[in-house]
């Protein structure tokens, strides 16, 4: 009988799934991915002006976006694991809300303290809210779909490092950092209204389907999609936080904000790229951006290059990056089915902890060995991705799909 009533309600719920992709609810979803990005990122670019007015150095200014990634790192496997049973909306608005909080207080404190407790509010949020977003997506459309849904969720992503993070610069030397924080707020809260109005509304998961944090772990492919993700994100952040100065090894007559506006475009590119094929070509799309970035990372390192030669390996590897967050949180979304938001909070801390080992990493071979190391042991990163991903042909990253 619970056998009969499960298939049942599996067959409503198929059929209640829209044949097409709901764009405005999913266009939620994107927005939502922008504000946490812009969020995470925008401190960067506005270092000076918060060192004024928080009246510390740009060093401490800089700690908060440490904090706000060290928020998400720890706060993304237990919240969601302890939050499984919640219906789904809720917990999204609820996630949305801490940014709204987060960047308020930003936007008025004037204690540095105070300040660095509402970013680590903001990365405890992100932390939850993108082991929600892909697994949230998925669930609104049919199997076939899937992918290009998550692809148009993730679309906020690109569009806040290549568009975003510059605007903010931009608005905050014209309008002042808190303003750019109290923008934001008000962004959020109608942000939170959108959810209401067009999301739909998930039943979180009963119990007695839940599995063990150690048993998602060991799902099959599981494993080898979180090492793709560790390798792959570890060797882009080593290149893309020490860019400069090796361009400036290889005696670049490229610019630096141009070459990373090269990437930025190319990645918007690679992103479309991906939502039109990932449904069926997930595979070889991961296979194919590993290349692509491993070319990227030759020709960047050949020293003396033309600047023609500069900006296009930049571009070729935006188009390699662009859609890599799609690809892979499609492919722990399928790979872990019913458990994808809790191993969707493991691939978070994965890439987390690559871009935190991207900054060590790379400033130990920039003060040791130097930038002539850069591309070998980048090579040997992307070497290991493909290799994983290549082996992952069963689960993880199976063909046509």
């Amino acid at each position: 009988m619970t056998t009969a009533t499960n298939t049942l309600a599996s067959h409503a719920d198929q059929a209640a799934q829209p044949s097409k992709l709901p764009l405005p609810a999913l266009l939620a979803l994107a927005v939502a991915g922008f504000i946490t990005v812009l969020t995470e990122a925008m401190p960067a670019g506005l270092l000076p002006q918060i060192g004024a007015g928080l009246a510390v150095s740009e060093a401490l200014a800089g700690q908060l976006v440490t904090i706000y990634a060290f928020g998400s790192l720890i706060a993304a496997i237990p919240l969601t694991a302890a939050t499984q049973g919640m219906r789904r909306r809720p917990l999204l608005v609820l996630a949305i809300a801490g940014f709204a909080v987060a960047n308020t207080v930003t936007a008025v404190s004037s204690s540095y303290v105070l300040t660095m407790a509402a970013r680590f509010l903001a990365g405890v949020s992100a932390g939850l809210l993108w082991a929600l977003l892909a697994g949230y997506a998925a669930r609104m459309v049919p199997e076939r779909l899937k992918g290009r849904a998550i692809a148009v969720a993730m679309v906020g992503i690109p569009l806040a490092l290549s568009l975003g993070v510059p605007s903010g610069t931009w608005l905050g030397a014209m309008v002042g950092w808190r303003a750019c924080f109290g923008i934001m707020s008000v962004m959020t809260l109608g942000l939170v209204a959108w959810v209401l109005a067009s999301v739909p509304d998930f039943a979180g998961q009963p119990a007695s389907q839940r599995l063990p944090l150690a048993r998602v772990f060991t799902l099959p492919g599981v494993r080898a999609v979180l090492f793709v993700t560790l390798a792959y994100v570890l060797a882009h952040n080593i290149l893309y936080t020490y860019i400069a100065p090796f361009l400036r090894e290889a005696n670049a007559a490229a610019r630096l904000d141009l070459v990373l506006l090269a990437f930025g475009v190319a990645s918007l590119v690679g992103i479309w790229i991906t939502g039109v094929l990932i449904d069926k070509w997930l595979r070889a799309l991961t296979l194919a951006s590993t290349v692509l970035f491993g070319l990227a990372v030759l020709a960047l390192g050949a020293g003396g290059v033309s600047a023609a030669v500069i900006y296009g390996a930049a571009a070729i590897w935006g188009v390699g990056f662009g859609g890599v967050s799609t690809l892979f949180q499609t492919a722990i979304a399928k790979t872990a089915g019913p458990s994808a938001d809790v191993a969707q909070s493991m691939l978070v801390t994965a890439w987390n902890i690559a871009i935190a080992g991207g900054g060590v990493i790379g400033g130990l071979l920039l003060d040791g060995p130097g930038i002539g190391a850069f591309p070998p042991v980048l090579v040997a990163l992307l070497a290991a991705t493909w290799l994983a991903a290549w082996s992952a042909r069963r689960h993880g990253f199976p063909p046509h799909g």
